[in-house]
């Protein structure tokens, strides 16, 4: 369990694809304190397992079904990704309940300042958008951010100077894929609703 509290933005050393998947080697210095082959780390809001640990960064291997529901597969050497080791029992909860299971991806398709501020805009498909609410929580590429506005097929998300500094969200993510976890309340509250719920088109 993650709380989408960005420790360090870490770098893509290195990508080797796979018949399974592929192996991305990160350049990290923070999140390497502890950290231990088979610990779990996010990168860019996914969970994944630390498979190599040396002094200058990690390996994880990304298997096909994480390239297929993340952006992951578009990274890149030299690509900067959002870097959070999991939260420990007792820890405060800054951020909020991140699973680090990616539910899709969305695109940033503007950003527009507000003073130091800017907003955001993220296209996502509406089998996503049906969880999002106007001040709900919601992780952007591990990023946990506010709902700020909801639009038809999209939503807005306002990001503060400190957040545009230590994460890969603001005006250089313009156009780019982000990976997406909706609030994880919602959904296990539309499961437990759902046996109760009226047949389509019948008045409650």
């Amino acid at each position: 369990m993650f709380t989408g509290l960005v420790e360090e933005g870490g770098r893509v050393a290195a990508v080797a694809p796979g018949e399974r998947g592929a192996r991305l080697e990160i350049a990290a210095r923070t999140v390497l304190e502890g950290l231990e082959v088979g610990d779990s780390v996010a990168v860019n809001g996914a969970c994944l397992t630390a498979v190599e640990v040396g002094a200058g960064g990690f390996a994880v291997d990304a298997v096909a079904e994480t390239l297929r529901r993340t952006a992951l597969g578009a990274l890149a050497p030299g690509d900067r990704v959002n870097l959070e080791r999991p939260m420990r029992l007792g820890d405060r909860l800054d951020g909020h309940l991140v699973q680090g299971h990616v539910d899709g991806v969305g695109t940033v398709r503007a950003v527009r300042p507000e003073g130091e501020s800017a907003v955001l805009e993220v296209a996502a498909p509406p089998e996503l958008l049906r969880y999002v609410v106007e001040k709900g929580s919601i992780a952007v590429d591990g990023v946990s951010l506010t709902v700020a506005g909801r639009l038809a097929d999209a939503f807005t998300v306002a990001l503060i100077p400190h957040t545009m500094s230590v994460t890969t969200l603001g005006p250089q993510a313009l156009g780019r894929a982000v990976n997406l976890e909706v609030d994880v309340v919602a959904k296990y509250v539309e499961s437990l609703a759902a046996p109760y719920a009226p047949p389509a088109g019948e008045v409650p």
